[in-house]
């Protein structure tokens, strides 16, 4: 398997994940699905250019608790009109927030910007997000699949060439038999490293294949001689979920997926810039009623993003 790290996302009791791409655009979508009823979900945007949807209603504070798929794909901006299909999808399954004349589903979904390694006219459309949805299942296709398509990683090299990122995802279950999971999808501005060993797993190639870590670059420790570039605002992201399967309260799905991008900082260097728009959702599932410690839930929702980070990277370059 293709995997340094075992589990994927969907081992969390009442998850599904649904992918569909286009690998000739190397553009595509993800899709993650809770129970028909939803999870209580957060968000937390650390990135400076995000793209984003239906991240308000998330906020502590905001009446609607859940949310019923959340989206990742490709295609910047143009991208986010996948989570229309993922909408439809859901409303005629009869999911949503019931408003009497019908359904409403919750969909939140965060773009990544793949429009210059592929064809900047296909990005994620409508079709292509119910198309996921509609292929959504237990299990997870890792590296250059759904919205790990067109990923790519450090960015940072002037005249380098970026390596593949992709899609990774990690779980792991705790002694009070709650799982933990996370699905990312890798399109970083920064490189990749292992989160135990601090090994480099991914980052700038010269045309001679000679690799070059931007920490050399930034802190005057580069190996040969390399400039660093600054590419624009936005033209990166990394995107993702974390899940749990216990109970939450709103508050309590925020401050989780507050507390995952850790996760993102001990696997990506430098993480959070002002070129990527990192994003990351929380759900909670509810099905396990067993309690346990929200530190520990926390602690474990960073490690599980750390991993599913590392397994993006190792599973497109294998």
């Amino acid at each position: 398997m293709n995997q340094l790290f075992p589990g994927d996302v969907t081992r969390v009791h009442g998850i599904r994940v649904g992918q569909a791409q286009n690998e000739a655009a190397r553009t595509g979508v993800t899709v993650v699905l809770p129970p028909r009823e939803g999870a209580k979900a957060g968000v937390s945007v650390r990135g400076g250019a995000p793209g984003t949807r239906e991240t308000d209603v998330l906020r502590p504070g905001n009446l609607v608790e859940v949310a019923h798929a959340v989206v990742l794909c490709g295609g910047s901006a143009f991208g986010l009109v996948a989570a229309d299909g993922v909408m439809r999808f859901l409303s005629q399954s009869g999911i949503g927030v019931d408003m009497g004349v019908t359904q409403i589903p919750i969909v939140p979904a965060a773009v990544l910007f793949d429009l210059g390694v592929g064809d900047p006219a296909a990005a994620p459309d409508a079709a292509m997000g119910r198309a996921a949805a509609t292929a959504a299942a237990k299990g997870v296709q890792q590296g250059r699949y759904g919205a790990g398509t067109g990923c790519t990683v450090g960015k940072l090299v002037q005249n380098a060439v970026p390596q593949p990122g992709g899609i990774g995802s990690a779980s792991l279950t705790l002694p009070e038999g709650v799982t933990v999971g996370a699905l990312v999808a890798v399109n970083a501005v920064g490189d990749v490293y292992h989160p135990h060993t601090g090994q480099c797993l991914a980052c700038a190639r010269m045309p001679d294949g000679t690799q070059v870590m931007a920490d050399g670059l930034l802190f005057g420790a580069s190996p040969m001689p390399a400039q660093m570039r600054i590419p624009a605002p936005g033209t990166n992201t990394t995107i993702g979920v974390v899940a749990v399967d216990c109970k939450l309260t709103k508050d309590e799905a925020a401050r989780l997926a507050d507390a995952a991008h850790g996760g993102l900082a001990r696997a990506i260097r430098p993480s959070h810039t002002q070129m990527d728009g990192d994003t990351l959702f929380s759900l909670a599932t509810g099905r396990v009623l067993q309690e346990v410690n929200f530190v520990k839930l926390c602690a474990a929702a960073q490690e599980v993003t750390a991993r599913a980070v590392a397994n993006a990277v190792f599973a497109s370059r294998a």
